[in-house]
């Protein structure tokens, strides 16, 4: 008999379906810093059990999108600098980590095309898309550690940080951003770490502090 034999894959649930339709809508704005999700309402409105929603809601609570508050139930997270700071203290010490590191060919290649998807982006102005291509770039990034535990994790912080990217992108111009990753990916294709790591360093703490401005 096989080991496998048995094993079901199964398509993504129907709370994981809503989880992400949720998380759009939040990014899109759709609810606000401080509404709350209430469950029985979006239930009668998509036609759904109670339960299911109740499931998407903790999916969206494990990725830091909304909190559970006594009396109120679950709401979407306010953003503080203290959550901010906390957030991108750890995307910053992950990525100096692993720019530090000379990439491989097959490495340095994914970096340049994820930038080269950031540009293409960029130039459509697509605000989601250009969100969505700078995450990426900084995947390839963390990449570089080869550890694939820890690229899940740094996968399970773009949950949160494509949050900030989104509120990022009402501040900053698609050309802004190009830039910012264009002076990343240039040191790392010169071999020059230390550069690297402060452009790295920088393009965080700018990125901190526009986003203070606006909290």
């Amino acid at each position: 008999m096989s080991a496998l034999e048995g094993l079901e894959v199964r398509r993504t649930t129907t709370a994981q379906q809503l989880a992400d339709g949720l998380s759009e809508r939040i990014m899109a704005g759709a609810f606000g810093p401080g509404d709350r999700l209430r469950e029985s309402a979006i239930a009668a409105e998509l036609g759904v059990a109670r339960n299911t929603i109740r499931e998407a809601v903790r999916i969206l609570e494990l990725t830091g999108l909304v909190r559970y508050e006594v009396n109120r139930g679950a709401v979407v997270i306010a953003p503080t600098r203290e959550k901010v700071e906390a957030l991108y203290t750890a995307r910053e010490r992950l990525e100096s980590a692993a720019i530090v590191r000379a990439p491989r060919p097959e490495q340095l290649d994914a970096i340049t095309a994820a930038f080269e998807d950031l540009e293409r982006a960029a130039e459509t102005g697509d605000a989601s898309e250009i969100v969505d291509r700078d995450l990426a770039f900084h995947q390839a990034v963390v990449a570089l550690l080869d550890s694939t535990r820890l690229d899940e994790f740094f996968a399970a912080l773009t949950k949160e940080l494509r949050f900030y990217l989104t509120v990022l992108s009402e501040s900053e111009t698609p050309q802004e951003v190009v830039a910012e990753h264009r002076l990343i990916l240039d040191a790392i294709r010169l071999g020059d770490r230390d550069r690297a790591v402060a452009e790295i360093q920088a393009h965080v703490a700018t990125s901190v502090e526009r986003l203070n401005q606006l909290l």
